[in-house]
């Protein structure tokens, strides 16, 4: 009995193997695109490790183009900002020295302006291409955060300095991004 393959066979076989690794490619990316983005806009960053962390944590960065990831880590600095706001206020409520309340108090007044108004307006900004703007309004939160930590000085020991630095790495590293889409 002949055994034999048909050329039609034979060329069809060749088209499916050849077929099966770019179907996988489109599938399954060797080259996680959105990784590299994430990656190579953090690598242009003051603080990559916070930067990567930070956008790898928010779903949305992985279809995101470098002005959505701007944005992602402007509402990752908001949030982080409120949370440090909320903090503050806690530890008003529970201080038992004068001294210590005045200065959180003061940090109190120095942190609602940015998360009211100064913060959502630069994320705003930030959307309608407005870059300069929302750069000015994102480092403003790095400001305040470091005139908070310097008011505590002498013999009160700031129990904020690590949220503090927190809200300054990560305003730094949405600057840093916002100052990539300016160059660009």
């Amino acid at each position: 009995m002949k055994n034999s393959i048909s050329p039609t066979s034979i060329f069809l076989m060749l088209l499916l193997l050849l077929h099966v690794p770019l179907i996988q490619c489109s599938i399954f990316p060797l080259d996680d695109e959105s990784g590299n983005l994430i990656e190579h806009t953090c690598k242009k960053t003051s603080h990559y490790d916070l930067c990567l962390s930070s956008l790898q944590s928010n779903p949305q960065s992985a279809t995101a183009d470098v002005k959505g990831l701007a944005q992602i880590m402007a509402d990752i600095l908001l949030a982080n900002v409120t949370d440090t706001l909320n903090y503050i206020e806690g530890l008003i409520k529970q201080s038992p020295e004068p001294e210590l309340e005045r200065s959180l108090t003061y940090c109190a007044e120095l942190y609602i302006p940015v998360v009211k108004y100064t913060l959502p307006q630069a994320i705003d900004a930030l959307s309608k291409g407005h870059y300069r703007f929302a750069n000015y309004g994102i480092s403003d939160a790095a400001k305040e955060a470091d005139t908070c930590e310097k008011k505590f000085s002498g013999s009160i020991q700031s129990p904020l300095t690590d949220w503090n630095n927190l809200v300054d790495g990560l305003s730094d590293v949405a600057v840093d991004i916002v100052n990539i889409l300016l160059k660009g």
